[in-house]
């Protein structure tokens, strides 16, 4: 069982904009002062030059086009809605915003099997939406795949039970807590575990204030130490550069790499980025229309690929 992998599924966007459907609890996204199809081309100029800077580090990126029609405004954030996994499973999860279920495409499957992939089931946990209950992959789930693990943050879009439904299924442990951020003065659920957290091999980037309850945050801490995690502490204010929605890829000849936003990785002091360096060398991209507008960053956009691949 690995932890990390060569191959990223990723979607250019073609109608992306600020999802008016999701701003309701996602508190990271602002409006940008600008037409709406200036908006969608500089959201493509930054994911193009993203999927640049991955391929010429060895990634293996398979970039899926989006569609004009249905609309889905915040397509070029996969992770949410489908996760691929190492026994040829495939989880596909229920959403909050109703715009986002139009994200959800056999095709892509279509797209991996033609490259060699062995797709083997589907779970599908999509008709909890009638309940309006919803779980969306890997946003509200952290996978430390090789402890058996998924961390996860409870919000408006990660329900407990689902949780626990999929851990049954995956053979995972919930490790469950509550994650919040300061909006105009209150303390408000961050909407997804991965913007406040990231799992890497042989280290964690966490931003622990987030986490009020002391009980919970001591569990958190505890079972990332038993798995021999460096636990690298961010702050409230670099959680807002997008400093937690960090992802570690394998370049070429198996070289680990933290994948983040050019802002996420500014905002980081010369101290962590040694600490996160001890591990595994850092790459960047600018994403800033697209963190602006969608309320996601860099791991938002790279949907992890760990099915087999045919002989």
């Amino acid at each position: 069982m690995k932890q990390i992998t060569n191959t990223i599924l990723m979607v250019r966007p073609v109608s992306f904009r600020m999802n008016e459907q999701t701003s309701v609890n996602n508190y990271f996204q602002e409006k940008i002062d600008a037409e709406a199809n200036i908006i969608n081309k500089k959201a493509q100029n930054e994911f193009d030059t993203f999927v640049e800077v991955l391929r010429a580090k060895g990634v293996n990126v398979v970039v899926i086009q989006d569609t004009k029609d249905p609309d889905t405004p915040d397509s070029v954030f996969p992770n949410n809605w489908v996760s691929f996994h190492a026994d040829g499973t495939v989880g596909v999860y229920p959403m909050f915003a109703e715009n986002r279920r139009n994200e959800r495409r056999e095709d892509v499957f279509e797209t991996l099997e033609s490259k060699g992939f062995i797709i083997e089931s589907v779970m599908d946990y999509t008709s909890a939406e009638e309940d309006d209950l919803f779980l969306e992959g890997t946003g509200s789930m952290l996978l430390d795949r090789v402890n058996k693990k998924a961390y996860c943050a409870l919000s408006k879009r990660a329900d407990e039970e689902l949780v626990i439904e999929f851990c049954e299924d995956f053979d995972y442990l919930p490790v469950i807590f509550t994650a919040y951020q300061t909006v105009e003065n209150k303390r408000k659920p961050i909407y997804h575990t991965n913007v406040m957290m990231c799992v890497a091999d042989t280290f964690a980037v966490i931003c622990l204030d987030a986490i009020d309850d002391k009980k919970e945050k001591k569990n958190v801490i505890e079972h990332l130490k038993t798995d021999g995690k460096e636990i690298i502490k961010i702050t409230e204010e670099q959680m807002h550069h997008f400093a937690g929605n960090m992802l570690q890829v394998l370049g070429a000849n198996n070289t680990p790499y933290l994948v983040m936003s050019s802002a996420a990785y500014k905002s980081l002091q010369k101290n962590q980025i040694t600490a996160i360096q001890k591990h595994c060398e850092i790459i960047h991209s600018s994403l800033e229309t697209i963190e602006t507008c969608g309320g996601g960053s860099a791991r938002c956009m790279m949907a992890e690929v760990f099915l087999p691949i045919k002989e």
